[in-house]
């Protein structure tokens, strides 16, 4: 299985392999052939069905792509099967444009980019900012991105866990805590998930600063207000703090009713970004980021997950925690809220532990 997941990740089929939080085997999305279905913005997801992948900022380089399930297998049993069905993938004969500019990104880089962040957050421009940062590292001769999926499986049993490779995006692997939108016994769920303090070992910190307390309370307030016209019958559980590999969160799940769920990408484009992933205000702080924070985001703190938008099965996440396979490296890739009294050390530290998520799972 290893070896025909690995000959795919180096082909021109479209597939997803994921598991969701808790559940014991993962499911696989397969695009056996045709053309990938992509679309410029999130609304073109409106009445769509299948696997999800959208970038920060769409655009023609990073589209919103949707894998189509020519064949969705659940478990391992019938994901051996679905494999042994297709035979030997052919290689790509081009390398595709995602893996041939492998990002360069220094700690210097981060301190200039913060000193820009942090400016205008000071002079009262926003209320908050979220300033990310990529990091290239060689992959040892044996890796595997299958191995590496289930090592993630089995280190973060609370995470969604993804595989996901298309000749339009590359080859994305992921370990995710966050909601975006899913369906629950009827009714729709997201989360306000932000602030961020380390493990002790196995042990949870204790005590949330002022700082991490109003970033997460900035979070919630948007998503407040983006429901209340979205959505219906709002309920609230937290905050709490939440375990997410090595670091735990603040946060705060929000359950609501829609009136249909044939406009779902009409949805999510009001939900995304949320301020976890972007800033306040929203819009003003997305293009100031798109401006200087200073490298490509990509598929990073974009959407990924099953959309179905007929039923009750969607189960879409922020792509956090990730890394892009390059060849022989892995571009790792992640931040943290920025606010008027944050301190650029402990910022990169906050950055540096969120990596170790991906890193310690690499085979």
């Amino acid at each position: 299985m290893c070896e025909l997941i690995d000959e795919l990740e180096q082909s021109s089929v479209s597939f997803a392999l994921y598991r969701l939080p808790w559940e014991k085997e993962p499911v696989l999305v397969l695009q056996r052939e045709g053309v990938l279905h992509t679309c410029a913005h999130l609304q073109g997801l409106n009445g769509k069905t299948g696997f999800v992948l959208a970038p920060f900022c769409p655009s023609e380089q990073h589209p919103v792509v949707i894998i189509r399930a020519d064949r969705k297998a659940e478990g391992w049993a019938e994901i051996a099967d679905a494999l042994a069905s297709i035979g030997m993938a052919k290689p790509v004969k081009d390398r595709l444009i995602s893996d041939r500019h492998v990002p360069a990104y220094t700690r210097r880089d981060y301190g200039e980019a913060f000193g820009r962040f942090i400016q205008p957050l000071r002079e009262g421009v926003f209320q908050k900012l979220v300033l990310s940062r990529c990091e290239t590292a060689s992959l040892p001769d044996t890796f595997s991105p299958l191995a590496t999926f289930v090592n993630a499986c089995t280190s973060y049993p609370r995470m969604m866990i993804s595989l996901v490779h298309t000749p339009v995006t590359g080859t994305w692997i992921g370990s995710t805590p966050e909601i975006i939108l899913s369906a629950e016994r009827g009714r729709w769920h997201t989360v306000s998930l932000a602030g961020t303090m380390p493990m002790n070992g196995e042990q949870m910190p204790e005590g949330w600063s002022l700082k991490n307390r109003e970033e997460q309370m900035l979070v919630s307030a948007y998503l407040r207000e983006v429901i209340g016209r979205i959505g219906f019958n709002l309920t609230e559980e937290g905050p709490y703090t939440a375990r997410a590999g090595q670091v735990v969160h603040l946060k705060t799940d929000f359950f609501f009713n829609l009136e249909q769920t044939d406009n779902l990408g009409d949805v999510l484009n009001e939900l995304h970004p949320t301020p976890a992933v972007c800033g306040l205000p929203r819009q003003k702080a997305y293009d100031f980021i798109e401006s200087n924070e200073g490298y490509d985001r990509s598929y990073y703190t974009g959407i990924i997950g099953w959309l179905d938008s007929w039923g009750e099965r969607t189960s879409l996440y922020v792509n956090l925690r990730c890394m892009q396979l390059s060849g022989k490296q892995a571009v790792f890739y992640a931040g943290g809220g920025i606010l008027p009294s944050s301190a650029e050390e402990t910022e990169w530290e906050e950055t540096r532990h969120k990596m170790d998520t991906m890193k310690r799972i690499i085979n």
